[in-house]
């Protein structure tokens, strides 16, 4: 268990990253029918001549209703303020937990998060060409936060799913890349350190569906993928421990592939949205590092 200081700074942390206002996007494009089926915008700001590469950033929040994409849009305008298009994806999340007024502590929707993630990217490309022609889809870098990080990796080796998943696809994604920020990568390992409390089998439809879903939804499974990838850990973090990014590492070796693991001392779970911590450039900088 966390000691008591190491609780204290996680809880500054993310005071911190979500004291930051909304920042409106410059449109908001719906790819379903669902209120939580859009995608909001950001043009490149600055300097920015000529198209930009594209970030699809999809956000933290343990796959929970309570936590939507507002969150994450000051980081989304922190990349748009470095020469970035960007598209924050909303997608269907799970319940309340109860201290927050809900029936049960449920994560995510089966098969409906999936659903989302997979019907986005696929209308990406049209949206974006519509409504946001400062992006060049051609140089797309994927990122996501904690669970963020999971649909990230996820959404970018659907060609690997197994062959009766409706999700999966029939080639690689056109992708620069991936940066994964802290994230529920390796869902066997998550449920094993009990991160967010279970969150993990509670996305995949409980413990009794935990291990047949498995194939189907965990990154650490879905590999070699072929496609960049780097994952950005913070070594103080209490609430997805280094440890889960580590035996995703170690699940890529295995599998041939080569992933990137940036470990930031001092740095917990928040900061690497928050666009007034250091570790927040570090992010940009690995996003450039595969966009430009």
């Amino acid at each position: 268990m966390p000691d008591d200081a190491a609780v204290a700074r996680d809880a500054a942390e993310a005071e911190a990253a979500f004291s930051h206002p909304a920042v409106k996007p410059d449109a908001t494009v719906a790819y379903g029918e669902h209120p939580d089926q859009v995608v909001d915008l950001y043009a490149p700001k600055g300097d920015a001549h000529g198209s930009a590469p594209l970030v699809v950033l999809l956000h933290g929040g343990a796959w929970r209703a309570p936590y939507d994409r507002q969150h994450v849009t000051p980081f989304a305008d922190f990349l748009a303020r470095r020469g970035f298009a960007v598209a924050n994806v909303e997608y269907r999340r799970g319940s309340p937990i109860p201290a927050q007024g809900g029936a049960s502590p449920v994560a995510g929707r089966w098969p409906e998060t999936f659903d989302d993630v997979a019907a986005a990217f696929d209308a990406l490309p049209a949206l974006v060409r519509d409504a946001l022609p400062s992006a060049d889809p051609r140089r797309t870098v994927v990122t996501g936060h904690s669970a963020g990080g999971h649909l990230a990796l996820w959404a970018a080796a659907r060609h690997l799913l197994p062959a009766d998943a409706p999700w999966r696809t029939g080639r690689p994604a056109p992708l620069r890349g991936v940066v994964a920020l802290a994230p529920i990568a390796d869902l066997r390992t998550a449920e094993a350190l009990e991160v967010c409390g279970g969150a993990s089998a509670q996305l995949l439809g409980g413990t009794d569906r935990f291990e047949e879903r498995l194939p189907y939804a965990d990154p650490a499974a879905l590999l070699p993928s072929g496609i960049a990838t780097t994952v950005v850990q913070g070594r103080t973090d209490i609430v997805v421990p280094q440890a889960v990014s580590e035996a995703y590492a170690d699940a890529a070796a295995k599998a041939g592939e080569v992933v990137g693991l940036t470990l930031l001392e001092d740095v917990g779970h928040f900061p690497l949205i928050d666009p007034a911590a250091d570790a927040c450039a570090v992010v940009a900088e690995e996003i450039a590092q595969l966009a430009f």
